[in-house]
Protein backbone atom coordinates (compact mmCIF):
# COMPACT_ATOMS: atom_id res chain seq x y z
CA UNK A 1 0.00 0.00 0.00
CA UNK A 2 1.32 3.43 -0.95
CA UNK A 3 2.09 5.77 1.90
CA UNK A 4 0.65 9.25 1.78
CA UNK A 5 2.84 12.28 1.08
CA UNK A 6 2.22 13.47 4.65
CA UNK A 7 3.39 10.13 6.04
CA UNK A 8 6.53 10.16 3.90
CA UNK A 9 7.31 13.72 4.93
CA UNK A 10 6.91 12.86 8.60
CA UNK A 11 9.20 9.85 8.20
CA UNK A 12 11.84 11.93 6.49
CA UNK A 13 11.81 9.81 3.35
CA UNK A 14 10.97 12.82 1.21
CA UNK A 15 11.48 16.53 1.75
CA UNK A 16 9.10 19.41 1.17
CA UNK A 17 11.54 22.30 1.41
CA UNK A 18 14.70 20.94 -0.09
CA UNK A 19 16.70 24.12 -0.74
CA UNK A 20 18.45 24.51 2.60
CA UNK A 21 19.04 28.23 2.32
CA UNK A 22 17.31 30.99 0.37
CA UNK A 23 19.71 33.85 1.04
CA UNK A 24 19.65 36.18 -1.92
CA UNK A 25 16.42 34.68 -3.23
CA UNK A 26 14.31 35.76 -0.26
CA UNK A 27 15.00 39.46 -0.35
CA UNK A 28 16.26 42.29 -2.51
CA UNK A 29 20.03 42.28 -2.82
CA UNK A 30 21.07 45.76 -1.84
CA UNK A 31 23.18 47.35 0.84
CA UNK A 32 24.62 44.63 3.04
CA UNK A 33 21.95 42.07 2.13
CA UNK A 34 22.53 39.43 -0.50
CA UNK A 35 25.05 36.68 -1.11
CA UNK A 36 28.76 37.48 -0.92
CA UNK A 37 31.72 35.58 -2.38
CA UNK A 38 34.49 36.25 0.11
CA UNK A 39 37.86 36.81 -1.55
CA UNK A 40 39.89 34.18 0.30
CA UNK A 41 41.33 31.08 -1.30
CA UNK A 42 38.83 28.30 -0.74
CA UNK A 43 35.18 28.12 0.30
CA UNK A 44 34.26 31.38 2.00
CA UNK A 45 30.71 32.68 1.53
CA UNK A 46 28.23 34.86 3.39
CA UNK A 47 24.49 35.18 2.91
CA UNK A 48 22.58 38.03 4.56
CA UNK A 49 18.80 38.43 4.34
CA UNK A 50 16.23 40.78 5.81
CA UNK A 51 12.86 39.44 4.75
CA UNK A 52 9.84 41.20 6.22
CA UNK A 53 12.05 42.83 8.81
CA UNK A 54 13.40 39.48 10.04
CA UNK A 55 17.20 39.41 9.64
CA UNK A 56 19.00 36.13 9.06
CA UNK A 57 22.48 35.17 7.92
CA UNK A 58 24.67 32.15 7.19
CA UNK A 59 28.46 31.96 6.96
CA UNK A 60 30.53 29.30 5.20
CA UNK A 61 34.10 29.26 6.48
CA UNK A 62 36.28 26.91 4.45
CA UNK A 63 34.82 23.50 5.25
CA UNK A 64 31.55 22.04 6.43
CA UNK A 65 28.21 23.73 5.77
CA UNK A 66 26.93 27.31 6.01
CA UNK A 67 26.34 28.11 9.68
CA UNK A 68 23.46 30.19 11.05
CA UNK A 69 24.54 33.47 12.62
CA UNK A 70 22.86 35.16 15.59
CA UNK A 71 22.43 38.66 17.00
CA UNK A 72 22.14 39.96 13.44
CA UNK A 73 21.84 43.71 12.87
CA UNK A 74 21.35 45.22 9.43
CA UNK A 75 21.50 48.97 8.83
CA UNK A 76 21.58 49.79 5.13
CA UNK A 77 25.07 49.06 3.83
CA UNK A 78 26.30 47.76 7.19
CA UNK A 79 25.56 44.49 8.94
CA UNK A 80 26.94 42.70 12.00
CA UNK A 81 26.42 39.15 13.22
CA UNK A 82 27.92 36.60 15.60
CA UNK A 83 28.82 32.91 15.53
CA UNK A 84 29.76 30.64 18.44
CA UNK A 85 33.42 29.62 18.32
CA UNK A 86 33.77 27.35 21.30
CA UNK A 87 32.99 27.87 24.95
CA UNK A 88 32.80 31.55 25.94
CA UNK A 89 34.07 32.63 22.53
CA UNK A 90 32.44 34.03 19.41
CA UNK A 91 33.30 35.53 16.06
CA UNK A 92 31.88 38.92 15.14
CA UNK A 93 31.43 39.52 11.42
CA UNK A 94 31.01 43.08 10.18
CA UNK A 95 29.96 43.82 6.60
CA UNK A 96 30.46 47.24 5.05
CA UNK A 97 29.07 47.23 1.52
CA UNK A 98 29.69 49.69 -1.30
CA UNK A 99 27.57 48.70 -4.26
CA UNK A 100 28.55 45.20 -5.38
CA UNK A 101 31.69 45.09 -3.28
CA UNK A 102 32.18 44.85 0.46
CA UNK A 103 34.79 44.91 3.15
CA UNK A 104 34.20 42.22 5.74
CA UNK A 105 35.92 42.14 9.12
CA UNK A 106 36.18 39.03 11.28
CA UNK A 107 37.12 39.44 14.94
CA UNK A 108 37.06 36.89 17.75
CA UNK A 109 35.88 37.87 21.25
CA UNK A 110 35.90 36.10 24.60
CA UNK A 111 32.99 35.79 27.01
CA UNK A 112 33.78 39.24 28.42
CA UNK A 113 33.41 40.78 24.94
CA UNK A 114 37.15 41.44 24.79
CA UNK A 115 38.78 41.12 21.34
CA UNK A 116 41.04 38.10 20.92
CA UNK A 117 43.88 38.28 18.42
CA UNK A 118 44.09 40.43 15.33
CA UNK A 119 41.04 41.19 13.20
CA UNK A 120 40.99 39.76 9.68
CA UNK A 121 39.76 42.14 6.97
CA UNK A 122 38.87 40.71 3.56
CA UNK A 123 37.17 41.86 0.39
CA UNK A 124 33.98 40.33 -0.99
CA UNK A 125 31.99 40.53 -4.20
CA UNK A 126 28.22 40.42 -4.42
CA UNK A 127 26.99 37.30 -6.20
CA UNK A 128 24.59 38.33 -8.99
CA UNK A 129 20.95 37.38 -8.62
CA UNK A 130 20.05 33.93 -9.85
CA UNK A 131 18.32 33.65 -13.23
CA UNK A 132 14.99 31.82 -13.53
CA UNK A 133 15.20 28.03 -13.72
CA UNK A 134 16.50 27.25 -17.23
CA UNK A 135 14.88 25.00 -19.79
CA UNK A 136 17.49 22.27 -20.10
CA UNK A 137 15.76 20.89 -23.20
CA UNK A 138 16.95 23.99 -25.07
CA UNK A 139 20.60 23.59 -24.06
CA UNK A 140 23.15 22.90 -26.79
CA UNK A 141 25.63 20.15 -25.95
CA UNK A 142 29.18 19.55 -27.11
CA UNK A 143 31.08 16.29 -27.45
CA UNK A 144 31.13 13.89 -24.51
CA UNK A 145 34.43 13.52 -22.66
CA UNK A 146 35.36 10.21 -21.02
CA UNK A 147 37.28 11.34 -17.95
CA UNK A 148 38.86 7.91 -17.48
CA UNK A 149 39.82 7.27 -21.11
CA UNK A 150 43.33 8.58 -20.51
CA UNK A 151 43.79 6.49 -17.39
CA UNK A 152 45.14 7.94 -14.19
CA UNK A 153 47.37 10.23 -16.29
CA UNK A 154 44.36 12.45 -16.87
CA UNK A 155 44.24 13.23 -13.17
CA UNK A 156 46.57 14.76 -10.59
CA UNK A 157 46.89 15.05 -6.84
CA UNK A 158 45.60 18.21 -5.20
CA UNK A 159 47.88 17.57 -2.22
CA UNK A 160 51.27 16.50 -3.63
CA UNK A 161 52.80 16.06 -0.17
CA UNK A 162 50.00 13.72 0.98
CA UNK A 163 49.67 9.97 0.63
CA UNK A 164 48.42 9.06 -2.88
CA UNK A 165 45.95 6.20 -2.62
CA UNK A 166 44.39 6.46 -6.07
CA UNK A 167 44.70 3.83 -8.79
CA UNK A 168 42.88 2.81 -11.96
CA UNK A 169 42.34 -0.82 -12.87
CA UNK A 170 39.85 -2.43 -15.26
CA UNK A 171 38.07 0.89 -15.68
CA UNK A 172 37.58 1.45 -11.95
CA UNK A 173 39.15 4.48 -10.28
CA UNK A 174 39.80 3.44 -6.68
CA UNK A 175 40.89 5.36 -3.61
CA UNK A 176 42.35 3.59 -0.60
CA UNK A 177 43.32 6.05 2.09
CA UNK A 178 46.20 5.83 4.52
CA UNK A 179 45.13 4.53 7.90
CA UNK A 180 46.46 4.34 11.44
CA UNK A 181 47.29 1.04 13.14
CA UNK A 182 43.74 0.96 14.55
CA UNK A 183 42.27 1.24 11.05
CA UNK A 184 41.06 4.81 11.35
CA UNK A 185 41.99 7.42 8.70
CA UNK A 186 45.10 9.38 9.54
CA UNK A 187 43.98 12.42 7.53
CA UNK A 188 46.97 12.57 5.20
CA UNK A 189 45.51 11.16 1.98
CA UNK A 190 45.15 13.21 -1.19
CA UNK A 191 42.21 14.60 -3.12
CA UNK A 192 42.25 14.08 -6.89
CA UNK A 193 41.32 16.41 -9.75
CA UNK A 194 41.21 16.30 -13.52
CA UNK A 195 44.08 17.98 -15.29
CA UNK A 196 41.47 19.58 -17.49
CA UNK A 197 40.07 22.62 -15.74
CA UNK A 198 37.91 24.18 -18.45
CA UNK A 199 34.55 22.73 -17.43
CA UNK A 200 31.64 25.10 -16.76
CA UNK A 201 28.06 23.96 -17.44
CA UNK A 202 27.55 20.31 -18.32
CA UNK A 203 25.84 16.98 -17.92
CA UNK A 204 27.96 14.54 -15.94
CA UNK A 205 27.29 10.88 -15.23
CA UNK A 206 29.25 8.41 -13.15
CA UNK A 207 28.96 5.21 -11.16
CA UNK A 208 30.18 5.19 -7.57
CA UNK A 209 30.59 2.30 -5.21
CA UNK A 210 29.94 3.59 -1.71
CA UNK A 211 31.91 1.46 0.72
CA UNK A 212 30.81 1.00 4.35
CA UNK A 213 31.12 4.24 6.31
CA UNK A 214 32.20 5.96 3.08
CA UNK A 215 32.40 9.77 3.09
CA UNK A 216 33.68 11.21 -0.17
CA UNK A 217 32.48 13.77 -2.68
CA UNK A 218 32.45 14.81 -6.34
CA UNK A 219 33.11 18.50 -6.86
CA UNK A 220 31.60 20.05 -9.97
CA UNK A 221 33.97 22.64 -11.42
CA UNK A 222 35.86 22.30 -8.12
CA UNK A 223 33.17 24.43 -6.48
CA UNK A 224 29.99 22.42 -5.80
CA UNK A 225 30.16 19.09 -3.94
CA UNK A 226 27.81 16.26 -4.81
CA UNK A 227 27.99 14.16 -1.66
CA UNK A 228 29.15 10.52 -1.62
CA UNK A 229 28.05 8.90 1.64
CA UNK A 230 26.95 5.59 3.09
CA UNK A 231 23.54 6.98 4.07
CA UNK A 232 21.23 4.14 3.03
CA UNK A 233 18.11 3.96 5.21
CA UNK A 234 18.54 7.43 6.70
CA UNK A 235 16.01 10.29 6.42
CA UNK A 236 16.68 12.83 3.68
CA UNK A 237 19.33 15.35 4.63
CA UNK A 238 21.49 17.92 2.86
CA UNK A 239 24.55 15.85 3.83
CA UNK A 240 23.34 12.52 2.44
CA UNK A 241 24.23 10.66 -0.73
CA UNK A 242 24.01 12.83 -3.90
CA UNK A 243 22.87 15.96 -2.03
CA UNK A 244 24.49 19.27 -2.89
CA UNK A 245 26.47 19.24 0.33
CA UNK A 246 25.01 21.54 2.96
CA UNK A 247 22.95 23.35 0.33
CA UNK A 248 20.18 21.25 -1.22
CA UNK A 249 18.44 18.31 0.43
CA UNK A 250 17.28 15.51 -1.91
CA UNK A 251 13.50 15.45 -2.13
CA UNK A 252 13.49 11.66 -1.82
CA UNK A 253 15.94 9.05 -0.53
CA UNK A 254 17.19 6.88 -3.41
CA UNK A 255 20.44 5.44 -2.04
CA UNK A 256 21.47 1.81 -2.32
CA UNK A 257 23.22 -0.11 0.47
CA UNK A 258 26.99 0.10 0.84
CA UNK A 259 29.16 -1.96 -1.57
CA UNK A 260 26.64 -1.63 -4.41
CA UNK A 261 27.34 0.42 -7.51
CA UNK A 262 25.13 3.51 -7.72
CA UNK A 263 24.53 5.65 -10.79
CA UNK A 264 24.48 9.44 -10.66
CA UNK A 265 23.41 11.85 -13.41
CA UNK A 266 24.10 15.53 -12.75
CA UNK A 267 23.16 18.57 -14.83
CA UNK A 268 24.69 21.93 -13.91
CA UNK A 269 23.23 24.70 -16.06
CA UNK A 270 22.98 28.42 -15.38
CA UNK A 271 23.55 27.97 -11.63
CA UNK A 272 20.77 25.40 -11.37
CA UNK A 273 21.23 21.75 -10.49
CA UNK A 274 19.47 18.53 -11.36
CA UNK A 275 20.56 15.22 -9.81
CA UNK A 276 19.18 11.80 -10.71
CA UNK A 277 20.32 9.03 -8.35
CA UNK A 278 19.73 5.43 -9.37
CA UNK A 279 17.07 6.56 -11.83
CA UNK A 280 15.22 8.78 -9.33
CA UNK A 281 15.14 12.56 -9.75
CA UNK A 282 16.17 13.75 -6.28
CA UNK A 283 17.07 17.38 -7.10
CA UNK A 284 15.03 18.97 -9.87
CA UNK A 285 16.51 22.10 -11.50
CA UNK A 286 17.08 23.83 -8.16
CA UNK A 287 19.02 27.09 -7.70
CA UNK A 288 22.59 26.83 -6.46
CA UNK A 289 23.14 29.61 -3.95
CA UNK A 290 26.88 29.40 -3.48
CA UNK A 291 29.99 27.26 -3.18
CA UNK A 292 30.09 24.30 -0.82
CA UNK A 293 32.59 23.50 1.91
CA UNK A 294 35.92 22.33 0.50
CA UNK A 295 35.55 24.32 -2.74
CA UNK A 296 38.73 25.60 -4.34
CA UNK A 297 37.16 29.03 -4.78
CA UNK A 298 34.01 30.98 -3.97
CA UNK A 299 33.98 32.43 -7.51
CA UNK A 300 31.11 30.69 -9.30
CA UNK A 301 31.83 32.27 -12.68
CA UNK A 302 35.10 30.57 -13.58
CA UNK A 303 35.59 27.17 -15.22
CA UNK A 304 37.28 24.45 -13.23
CA UNK A 305 38.07 20.74 -12.88
CA UNK A 306 36.16 17.78 -11.54
CA UNK A 307 37.68 16.91 -8.21
CA UNK A 308 37.17 13.90 -5.98
CA UNK A 309 37.46 14.02 -2.23
CA UNK A 310 40.04 11.49 -1.17
CA UNK A 311 41.12 12.40 2.35
CA UNK A 312 38.08 11.02 4.21
CA UNK A 313 37.57 7.42 3.13
CA UNK A 314 37.79 4.76 0.43
CA UNK A 315 35.51 4.98 -2.62
CA UNK A 316 35.36 3.60 -6.18
CA UNK A 317 34.29 5.34 -9.40
CA UNK A 318 33.76 4.25 -12.99
CA UNK A 319 32.06 5.36 -16.25
CA UNK A 320 32.79 9.04 -15.62
CA UNK A 321 31.50 10.88 -18.68
CA UNK A 322 30.97 14.63 -19.02
CA UNK A 323 29.13 16.42 -21.81
CA UNK A 324 29.71 20.20 -21.92
CA UNK A 325 26.81 22.57 -22.44
CA UNK A 326 28.08 25.06 -24.97
CA UNK A 327 25.03 27.30 -25.17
Amino acid sequence: MKKSIITLLAAGVISAGFVSSTYGACCKCNGATGRWAIQKQGAFWLGVCNKDGKPSAKLLWGGGSPVDQYDIKIDGATATMKQRAGKDRYRLTTVKAAGDEAEITFQFYNGKNEPQGKAEVVKAKRIPALPPAPDVSKAVFGETVDLLAGGIDGWESMNPKNYFGWSLKDGVLMNRIKRKANGKPDGSSANLKTKRADFFDFKFSYDVRVLPKCNSGVYLRGIYEIQVLDSYGKPVNCHNMAALYGRITPRVAAEKPANEWQHVDVTLYKRHLTVVLNGVNIIDNQPVLGCTGGAITSDEFVPGPIYLQGDHSDADFRNMKLTPIIK
